[in-house]
């Protein structure tokens, strides 16, 4: 069993930071990689960025959030979290902290067998 619990969205203007937070517990030595997974109004959930846990693991970005957004494990505290930066109104959505501990795939959405509830972000122009 693995529990995620999501922290640190909230309401912002464009151009704004934000800094997800993503609390992890049980198993958690049992997770090969782990991710965010946002859903837009109206749209389907999307991987955002994924990382593996391994010493030196890859990490990876969609296009949209290429060099805006960072993920980055935080060990010692058991955390994963999600830096976002030059938000754009079209980042507004939920944000998923999600992981998977039956494989070693963090790319769409279906890879993923543990999730979080969420959490909101909200960009305005």
């Amino acid at each position: 069993q693995v529990h995620l619990v999501e922290s640190g969205g909230g309401s912002v203007q464009t151009g704004g930071s934000l800094t997800l937070t993503c609390a992890l517990s049980g198993d958690t030595s049992a997770i090969q990689c782990m991710g965010w997974v946002r859903q837009r109004p109206g749209k389907e959930r999307e991987t955002v960025s994924s990382l593996w846990t391994r010493e030196g693991g890859d990490k990876r970005y969609e296009d949209p959030v290429k060099g805006r957004f960072t993920i980055s494990h935080d060990v010692a505290q058991n955390r994963l979290l999600l830096q976002m930066g030059n938000l754009k109104p079209d980042d507004t959505a939920i944000y998923f902290c999600a992981a998977v501990t039956r494989g070693y795939w963090c790319y769409d959405p279906g890879d993923f067998n543990w999730w979080g509830r969420g959490t909101q972000v909200t960009v305005s122009a």
